[in-house]
Order: C-alpha cells, then sequence, then structure tokens
C-alpha cells in the first residue's frame, strides 16, 4: 500500500509544486527520454474482422489507468473508455483498498469500440506497443505492485484466443528484448473507479506524472498509428 500510496502522495506534492513540478518534469523527459520508449510491432496474425455489428468491449491493464484511458480516449472506433477495477470482488473495488496489492484486482480500462471501425486485435496491438510495457512483470514506470500488472481480461473464446495467439506471435518473433509478461485471463467483473480519476489525462495535462509517463504515450499514438488516432479525445464523465 505504500508504494501506490506514495504515487498519491507525489501528485498532491507535485500539485502544489505545479509550475516547478512541471518544469522539472519536462526537463527529464528531455534528458532521459522518460516515457518515451515505443516498439514498433506487427498486427496479429490471427484476429476478428472488421465488420458492422453491436459494439464490443475489451477489458485492459497496464499500469496506472490514468494512461491507459488516455491512450484509448484518442482511439478512432472507440465510444468510450472507463477506469475501473478487474480481476477482484466487488466489494473491495476501492482505489484505497485496491492499492494495498492485496485485492486482486488491477487497475483496468473497460473500452466500448465499434467492431467496423477497429477490430480487437488493433485495440491489442496499440496496447502491445504504445500504451505500456508487456515485459514489466508488476509494474509500470513508477509505479510497483500486483494491481499495476499487465492484464487481458477476455470477455469470449474468441478474444482468448487472439490474446494468447498475439503473446506466442511476438515473442517468437523476439519482437521485445524480453518474454511478454502480459497475463491472459477471464473477464469476471468491471467497477468504475472513482469520479476523480475519470479521463484524468485530459483534465490533468500539466500534471507530472502525466507529463512524464502518459503525455508521450499519446504522441507515440499519433506516430505510430496516423490512421487510428483521433486528435479530440472522447471522454467519460459519469459517475460510479
Amino acid at each position: 500500500m505504500r508504494r501506490a500510496a506514495g504515487r498519491w502522495r507525489s501528485f498532491i506534492t507535485w500539485q502544489k509544486l505545479s509550475v516547478l513540478g512541471t518544469f522539472a518534469a519536462a526537463l527529464l523527459v528531455a534528458c532521459y527520454g522518460w516515457g518515451e520508449g515505443v516498439v514498433i510491432i506487427p498486427a496479429p496474425v490471427f484476429d476478428n474482422v472488421r465488420a458492422p455489428g453491436s459494439p464490443q468491449i475489451a477489458v485492459l491493464a497496464g499500469g496506472c489507468f490514468w494512461g491507459i484511458q488516455g491512450v484509448y480516449e484518442h482511439v478512432s472506433g472507440v465510444r468510450k473508455a472507463i477506469s475501473g477495477y478487474a480481476g477482484g470482488d466487488q466489494s473491495t473495488a476501492d482505489y484505497v483498498v485496491v492499492s494495498s496489492g492485496k485485492t486482486g484486482h488491477a487497475e483496468s480500462v473497460q473500452i466500448t469500440f465499434d467492431p467496423a471501425e477497429i477490430s480487437y486485435g488493433q485495440i491489442l496491438q496499440i496496447y502491445f506497443s504504445v500504451a505500456h510495457d508487456p515485459t514489466q512483470l508488476d509494474r509500470q514506470g513508477p509505479d510497483r505492485g500486483k494491481q499495476y500488472r499487465s492484464d487481458i481480461f477476455f470477455v469470449d473464446d474468441i478474444q482468448k484466443r487472439i490474446a494468447e495467439a498475439y503473446i506466442a506471435q511476438l515473442n517468437k518473433a523476439q519482437t521485445f528484448s524480453s518474454v511478454i509478461a502480459t497475463r491472459v485471463d477471464p473477464f469476471e467483473g468491471f467497477y468504475s473507479a472513482e469520479s476523480e480519476h475519470q479521463d484524468f489525462l485530459v483534465h490533468n495535462p500539466n500534471s507530472p506524472y502525466i507529463v512524464v509517463n502518459d503525455l508521450p504515450k499519446i504522441s507515440n499514438l499519433r506516430k505510430v498509428f496516423p490512421a487510428m488516432y483521433r486528435e479530440d479525445p472522447i471522454t467519460f464523465d459519469g459517475d460510479r
């Protein structure tokens, strides 16, 4: 809990020193390239065909949900992206409790997308290349703990097959310098995060945490997937 709570306390402190903090964050990015990592990866060989149909959902975890939500809000074909918790019980789906790393939850994002505009495989291509580092075990950037693990929660057998085949494809090709650590688990429930966590990147673009860790992801999305990039994000301002 101390590690996760530390991120929140640091964020609050940085907000109080927003001008100096943002300058320092920008300097770190310029000097060390924090958050700039991106690996150009091939599309999945096995994928579902983009075709008209009812909206579908994908549930993905890959570190702090602020960045994952922020990325997919800029993806064409995505109709909604909600920060929340997956992998644990509803009774403990609370930020403070989840931050202990003992509830089984992962900070996750539920993505509703139009299968006529974007396929599930393309959702995963963005996930593996610009949304997070899939080779990290129980960590992303400054965040540590099982609640920050890389995890795909499949909602049906076709999603399971696409995810497992894609991981095998990328590992066989040695696309990354290390073996992919992403888990593939059955979807058993998603619980929306508290309102202050929704659209966090959109509402706090000058937060040092966002500047260092997440804005580079949006930039990489624009560069690597220009055909799937949407300049104006689709936001979610709902109650829990």
